[in-house]
C-alpha cells in the first residue's frame, strides 16, 4: 500500500485542530468584542467632549472680556484645550471620515445642538475642532485628537499575538498530555513485535478508557510472554525427543541394514529430519540478540566455506575487508547460510545444473546493503512478498524438496531481531536478489 507523503503524527493532527480551533475562537471573540466595545466607546468619547465645551462654555459666558485671556491660557496649560476665535475665513475639513467619528458627531450634536460645528482641521492644523457661540461670538475648542481614538491596531496585534502565541503553547501541552498515553501504547506494542514482553503500562491512570486500555494490554503481554515460554519449552522437549529416535535408527540402519544404497538412504533420510529439525529451532529461536561491529567480509567466507561442493554452487563474493555493520556475527553467519542454501536448491542454472551465486554490497547513508544472487529461475512476481511467509514454497514443483520452508522465514525474523530488513527481487538478467540491510558500523 503506497504511503502518503503528507501523514501527520497523532501529535501534529491534534495541536493544529486544537491551535485552529482556538485560534477561531480568539479572531470570533475579537470580532465581537469590538462590536460591543464600538459603539459605547464612541457615546463615551463624545461625552467627554461635550462635557469640555459646555464647561468652556460656562467659564467664558460668567468671564468678563478682559478675564477671558487669563481663563483660556490656563484651560491651555492644565487641561491641553485650546479655545480661540472662529474668524468667517477659517477653512475646516469635516471631522466624519468613518464610522466612529460619525456616531462621536452624531452624539456631540445632539447634546450641544444641531448647529453646531465639528470638524477634523482648521486652516491645516490637525485635531478635533468643535464650534460653539457664547452670546453672539464665536468659538473653537480644539482637543487633542486620542480622547476620542478608537483602539489602535498596534494595540490590537500585540494582544491578539500574545493570546495566538498562548494559543499555541497551550495546544501544544494538551496535545503532548492527550497523545502521550497513546505513545507510551505505541511504544510497548512495538517491542512486543521485537519479542519483548516486559513491558508494563501504567495501570492508574485517571482517564478510564486510557486505564482499561493500559490493563488490557499488560494481561495480554502476560499472556504471550507465557505462551512464548511454553513455547520455547515445548519445542525443547520436541527437539530432545525426537532427536533420540533418530539416533537410534541411524544406528539400526548402521547395524542391521546390509544393502549399502538402502543404508545411505535410511541416513539421508535421518540426515533431512534432522535438518528439519534444527529449521524449526532457529525460528523458534528467542528474538534477543547483542548488536556488535561484525566484519562482513569475514562472516561472508566463514558462510562460503560451508558450501565447497563446486558440482551443486560456486558463490563468489566481493567484498572490502573494512566494512563494519552493527549485527550479530552467529545469526548473520544463519541468514547468509540460510541465502546460500535456498540458491542451492532452487537457484541453479538450466543447463549446468550449477548454483552461481554472487555477493555484492552498497553503502546508503548509514546503511550497507549486501546483494545476495543467484542465477536460477527466479521467482513470479506475485509470489515475492509471500517467499518469507513460513512453510510456503514459490514454485509448486519444489513440494518434494527436502527443505521445511522456513529458509527465507529465518532469514526475515533474524534480520527484523538485528534492526535490519530484507527485500527479494527477481534480477534483471534471472534469477532470484535478496538484499540484506544493515545499519554500519560507527
Amino acid at each position: 500500500m503506497p504511503r502518503n507523503r503528507f501523514a501527520l503524527s497523532l501529535f501534529w493532527r491534534t495541536f493544529i485542530l486544537l491551535a485552529v480551533l482556538l485560534t477561531a475562537g480568539i479572531v470570533a471573540w475579537v470580532q465581537t468584542f469590538r462590536a460591543l466595545e464600538f459603539e459605547p466607546r464612541a457615546i463615551q468619547a463624545a461625552q467627554q467632549i461635550a462635557s469640555l465645551v459646555n464647561l468652556s462654555r460656562a467659564a467664558l459666558q460668567y468671564a468678563d472680556r478682559i478675564n477671558r485671556v487669563t481663563l483660556i491660557k490656563t484651560i491651555f496649560d492644565q487641561e491641553s484645550i485650546s479655545l480661540k476665535p472662529r474668524e468667517p475665513s477659517d477653512q475646516y475639513v469635516r471631522f466624519e471620515v468613518s464610522r466612529f467619528t460619525e456616531v462621536i458627531s452624531s452624539e456631540l450634536r445632539s447634546r450641544l445642538g444641531p448647529d453646531t460645528v465639528i470638524a477634523g482641521s482648521v486652516n491645516n492644523v490637525q485635531g478635533l475642532w468643535v464650534g460653539f457661540q457664547i452670546d453672539g461670538d464665536r468659538y473653537w475648542l480644539q482637543a487633542d485628537p486620542t480622547r476620542v481614538e478608537p483602539l489602535t491596531g498596534r494595540t490590537w496585534f500585540i494582544w491578539v499575538g500574545i493570546a495566538v502565541i498562548a494559543t499555541v503553547l497551550g495546544s501544544a501541552t494538551i496535545a503532548r498530555l492527550i497523545n502521550q498515553p497513546l505513545k507510551e501504547l505505541s511504544f510497548a506494542a512495538s517491542r512486543i513485535r521485537e519479542g519483548e514482553y516486559d513491558s508494563i503500562l501504567d495501570e492508574s491512570m485517571l482517564t478510564r478508557e486510557i486505564r482499561e486500555v493500559n490493563q488490557g494490554f499488560n494481561r495480554m503481554a502476560r499472556e504471550l510472554a507465557k505462551v512464548e515460554e511454553d513455547r520455547a519449552v515445548m519445542l525443547a522437549g520436541i527437539s530432545h525427543d525426537l532427536r533420540t529416535p533418530l539416533a537410534r535408527i541411524r544406528l539400526e540402519a548402521e547395524m542391521s541394514v546390509h544393502d549399502e544404497e538402502a543404508r545411505r538412504n535410511i541416513a539421508a533420510d535421518v540426515d533431512q529430519l534432522d535438518a528439519i529439525i534444527d529449521k524449526f529451532m532457529d525460528y523458534a529461536r528467542p528474538g534477543e540478540v547483542s548488536l556488535v561491529p561484525v566484519h562482513v567480509s569475514s562472516v561472508v567466507d566463514k558462510a562460503i566455506g560451508q558450501f565447497r561442493d563446486t558440482k551443486r554452487i560456486r558463490i563468489s563474493a566481493k567484498l572490502p575487508i573494512d566494512t563494519k555493520v552493527m549485527a550479530d556475527e552467529t545469526e548473520l553467519g544463519r541468514v547468509l547460510s540460510n541465502l546460500f542454501e535456498n540458491a542451492r536448491r532452487y537457484g541453479r542454472n538450466t543447463y549446468t545444473g550449477v548454483a552461481n551465486v554472487e555477493v555484492n554490497y552498497t553503502r546508503s547513508g548509514s546503511w550497507v546493503i549486501l546483494s545476495v544472487r543467484d542465477h536460477g529461475p527466479g521467482v513470479s512476481p506475485e509470489k515475492l512478498v509471500q517467499l518469507t511467509t513460513p512453510f510456503f514454497r514459490g514454485d509448486a514443483a519444489r513440494t518434494a524438496a527436502s527443505g521445511a520452508g522456513l529458509g527465507l522465514a529465518i532469514v526475515d525474523k533474524a534480520l527484523q531481531r538485528m534492526g535490519g530488513a530484507l527485500e527479494l527481487a527477481n534480477a534483471p538478467g534471472g534469477g532470484l536478489m535478496a538484499h540484506i540491510r544493515l545499519k554500519r558500523a560507527p
